[in-house]
């Protein structure tokens, strides 16, 4: 029976995630800020006892800690550890450093912070695979994802450096890049989302490519294709295509 913990389970991919992963016969550990909805989520399992709620806030460094310990002293050891805890802001034209900092300080240093405790423990076992959930928004700057797209490319980096540095101490490391998905976050924007899917969707694509040995489980195939053709462009042929659009 696998051993999993979320972060970032309360709402949307996460918690879709945790449902079909106990569903699939998976022990999870789910983590946010809200412990009412964790405790919801528990109590609507698919498998009874499947599911338990461990509350935890990213930005504060005893808070994992705790929620670590909690996790470990129940499962032992992690087969799956998914840091998908988010924040997203859309930026406006004046740049306001303290939305940037909240969400760089949720979602980067959160997942640093997380990272912190999970790998001496997976490196310890010699298994253990992290997933951390980027965006499509990661691949290239784009308008009005000043605070939020950034941080997605730097879990990107962050990624591929642990990919490389853990592969020898059999811990693996990938990267989770999805398109647009019907979420709360997503709620905010005002503006046509192409290839949008529901979070049940979103979370049935991860589970079907964990056996994969794939770096990156990236989708929908239409829309990270037409990004990734945009990463390949030239400054000037992207920057003057982008500004085009916005007009």
């Amino acid at each position: 029976m696998p051993h999993t913990w979320i972060v970032g389970a309360s709402t949307g991919i996460g918690a879709a995630l945790a449902v079909h992963l106990a569903r699939a016969g998976h022990t999870v550990a789910v983590s946010a800020r809200s412990a009412e909805r964790l405790e919801t989520l528990a109590r609507e399992s698919p498998v009874p006892g499947a599911i338990f709620p461990v509350p935890i806030d990213v930005r504060e460094r005893a808070s994992v800690e705790a929620a670590a310990a909690s996790v470990f002293s129940r499962l032992s050891k992690l087969d799956y550890c998914f840091l998908n805890a988010g924040k997203y802001e859309l930026s406006r034209d004046l740049i306001d450093p303290s939305v940037y900092e909240e969400v760089t300080r949720v979602n980067y240093l959160g997942v640093v912070e997380c990272l912190a405790v999970v790998l001496p423990r997976m490196i310890q076992a010699g298994s253990g695979q992290v997933l951390i959930t980027s965006s499509i928004a990661g691949y290239r700057g784009l308008p009005k994802a000043g605070a939020y797209g950034p941080t997605k490319a730097a879990l990107i980096s962050l990624a591929e450096t642990l990919a490389v540095e853990l592969k020898p101490a059999g811990v693996r490391v990938r990267v989770i890049n999805p398109g647009f998905v019907r979420t709360p976050l997503t709620a905010k924007n005002r503006f046509p989302m192409p290839f949008l899917l529901e979070a049940d969707e979103a979370a049935c694509r991860i589970v079907r490519a964990l056996p994969r040995r794939s770096f990156e489980i990236a989708f929908p195939w239409p829309m990270v294709m037409g990004m990734k053709l945009l990463r390949i462009l030239p400054n000037r042929a992207y920057l003057s295509w982008v500004g085009k659009m916005v007009r």
